[in-house]
Order: structure tokens, then C-alpha cells, then sequence
């Protein structure tokens, strides 16, 4: 007598998650949403960035303006965020966002300031014939090298060298694209804390 035997079929297709399928609503998940309005942000940054670039470019004439000119440098980050939430006031905000933004305004800034100081520059010496704060900048940086010679008492082949005018012109570019750097860690630092300072709690549903 022979016992009847039981047949476990091997069923090795997959799930379907086909939209067709029965568990399925039809619709694909919805894309997970950007945290940051770049339209807006940029619009802002932008806005901050060209106000910092006139205040500088004022400030090599007018020597008051140039407290107003760092303040408002310095404190980029802050005013942008402020703007920013003020054109979306429900959009989220913490330190990372802050931080992503204050690097966009640090580059910006970066970018604006040496437009200005370029056309400060050619405007200063062939229409104005006086390139104001610049001058001093350059005077500065000569008398630094020419201490460095006669502090350092370097070979003469040295001497030549550090007192060429290209020597001097790229001392002044470091020294400026270091100026630049500082800005750019103020901004990102000012950013991410203008964030912290800014977040928001989201209801909970």
C-alpha cells in the first residue's frame, strides 16, 4: 500500500511590483524633496554678494564706509539666511543647510569682491589716476619685501628675484586670494551657525 505523497511546488518568481500589480497603488513614490530652494538662495546670495561689492568699491573713495563694508561682509551668511526665510519662511533649516548656503554666499562674495577690485583698479589708475585704499595696499606690501631684504640678507641672485615686479605683483594675489579664503571660512562657519540659530521644529503629524 502505497501513502500518498505530498508535492510542494518550487515557485521561484519574483514578487511583481509592477504598477499592474494588486498590491500596488499604480503610481510610482514621489521624489524626495530638495531641503534648499537654490532659485531662491541664489537670488539672495546674489543680491548680498553685489551690495558687498558696491560697498567695497565705495569704500576704497570713502574711507567711512569701510567699517560698513567689513560689517557687512563679515556677516553675509547671517543676512542671507534672513532673506532667504523671509522668501520661504516654512522651508527647513539647520547648521548643514546653513552651512551649504554660507559656502555659496563665501564664493559669491569671493567672486564679487574681485570684480570690484579689478574695475576699482583699472578705473583708479587710467581715469581717476589715484587707485585710493589700493595704493596703500601696494605701498604696504613693497615696504614688507623691502624690510625682507634687509632684514633676511639673502644672496644676491635672491634679492633680484624678491625684488622683481613679479615677485611683488604675485605676493599681493596671494595675499588677496588668502583674504579671499578668510571670507569664504567666515561664511561657512557664519552660515551653518546661522542655521542652528534658525531651525525650526517640524510639526509632527
Amino acid at each position: 500500500i502505497c501513502a500518498p505523497q505530498l508535492v510542494l511546488s518550487d515557485y521561484s518568481e519574483p514578487l511583481s511590483t509592477s504598477p499592474s500589480s494588486p498590491n500596488s497603488t499604480g503610481t510610482l513614490p514621489p521624489p524626495i524633496p530638495n531641503p534648499i530652494d537654490w532659485e531662491i538662495a541664489i537670488r539672495c546670495t546674489l543680491l548680498v554678494a553685489a551690495i558687498a561689492a558696491v560697498l567695497s568699491f565705495t569704500a576704497t573713495r570713502i574711507d567711512v564706509l569701510s567699517p560698513l563694508s567689513s560689517i557687512w561682509i563679515l556677516s553675509a551668511s547671517l543676512t542671507t539666511l534672513a532673506l532667504y526665510q523671509r522668501r520661504r519662511p516654512l522651508a527647513a533649516m539647520n547648521a548643514r543647510i546653513g552651512a551649504r548656503i554660507g559656502t555659496l554666499v563665501g564664493v559669491a562674495l569671493g567672486l564679487s569682491l574681485a570684480f570690484a577690485t579689478a574695475i576699482g583698479a583699472v578705473l583708479g589708475r587710467f581715469v581717476l589716476h589715484s587707485m585710493g585704499d589700493l595704493d596703500t595696499m601696494i605701498q604696504a606690501s613693497k615696504a614688507q619685501i623691502d624690510q625682507l631684504i634687509a632684514t633676511k640678507q639673502l644672496p644676491a641672485p635672491a634679492n633680484a628675484v624678491v625684488a622683481s615686479p613679479e615677485f611683488r605683483t604675485g605676493f599681493m594675489l596671494f595675499a588677496f586670494a588668502l583674504g579671499l579664503f578668510f571670507i569664504l571660512i567666515v561664511s561657512i562657519f557664519g552660515g551653518a551657525l546661522g542655521g542652528l540659530l534658525r531651525s525650526r521644529r517640524r510639526p509632527v503629524a
